[in-house]
């Protein structure tokens, strides 16, 4: 008498399950699915809920007739878009948008090359004082940015005497500041990455007659686009939606601000009467951080966990 394989009888019994199994029994099948799987569902829809009902109630404000929020009904009973009409007529809107999108992306991904260059050279030369500028970096990341902006102010005032141009109230002068607001972090991030690429790539080109330069962009770069494409867009959400700096250093002319600031400039006397005209530009301010999700969402994952183990 043949033997009986206790792997295939379990897999068959399961297949058995699964092909019998009707959630909505109110038998022990049922009660079982509920408390092992339906109430995931439960938490995951009210996570969901939670996380868009801001984001509602920001969309409905945007196209709703009453001025306020808090007059603002749940389920509207009428629908306008005056409220953008309002925003694109008296404000130069679409001259905010793309000076956000200009600056913030192009610091983004200067920011992201610089980094992966320091990364490079900490994760695979060995120079004099590579420790201490590691732990230098390090460091110096535990102060608050916050503490420096008068510094900066001051700095990029005395270069408007020398350098107009590029000091105090021009996009240039705050894109150079915005270089170094993230190299700290990303290079850290990134070393972490580059520590697992393998050193035999390195050593096999090396043999071949590669440079260095040479290793870091035909080797290292297309093998950390994941690292680079996260690096690159958390620098680009933080600085598309930074306001500090962007309101100390740009001035008072309309044409110069960013989304953020022209944003405040427009409700700063007026709120209550401009809380929808706000809101419809804090929407159509939001997709190109969500178009650029959508589009390397993919990259995202790997990217983040990545670097977290070395080998």
């Amino acid at each position: 008498m043949a033997a009986t394989d206790p792997l295939s009888t379990a897999a068959d019994e399961r297949r058995f399950d699964a092909a019998t199994f009707d959630p909505t029994d109110s038998g022990p099948k049922g009660a079982r699915w509920w408390r092992e799987v339906g109430w995931r569902y439960i938490v995951g829809l009210l996570g969901v809920a939670f996380a868009l009902m801001p984001v509602y109630f920001v969309v409905l404000a945007s196209v709703s007739p009453v001025a306020t929020l808090s007059g603002a009904q749940l389920v509207p009973r009428a629908v306008t878009l005056d409220n953008y009409r309002e925003l694109f007529d008296t404000t130069p809107f679409f001259t905010w948008l793309w000076n956000s999108i200009k600056i913030a992306g192009g610091a983004a991904f200067a920011n992201m090359f610089l980094s992966a260059m320091a990364a490079y050279a900490f994760a695979r030369l060995r120079f004099a004082g590579r420790r201490p500028g590691l732990l230098t970096i390090l460091l110096v990341q535990m102060f608050p940015q916050l503490l420096a902006n008068g510094a900066i102010f001051l700095f990029l005032v005395n270069i408007s005497n020398y350098f107009p141009f590029m000091g105090f109230g021009t996009q240039l002068g705050l894109f150079l500041v915005y270089l170094g607001g993230a190299l700290g972090t990303n290079t850290w991030l990134m070393k972490g990455f580059f520590d697992t690429v393998p050193k035999e790539l390195d050593e096999s080109a090396l043999v071949d007659g590669a440079t260095h330069g040479q290793i870091f962009t035909r080797i290292i770069l297309p093998l950390s686009l994941p690292i680079l494409v996260v690096a690159g867009l958390l620098s680009f959400i933080f600085l598309f939606n930074e306001f500090i700096l962007a309101s100390i250093l740009l001035g008072q002319a309309d044409a110069n601000q960013t989304l953020a600031t022209g944003l405040f400039r427009f409700i700063d006397q007026n709120y209550g009467q401009q809380w929808g005209p706000f809101a419809g530009g804090a929407l159509i301010g939001s997709l190109p951080t969500l178009l650029m999700f959508l589009f390397l969402q993919r990259y995202i994952v790997s990217g983040l966990t990545a670097g977290g183990v070395k080998g």
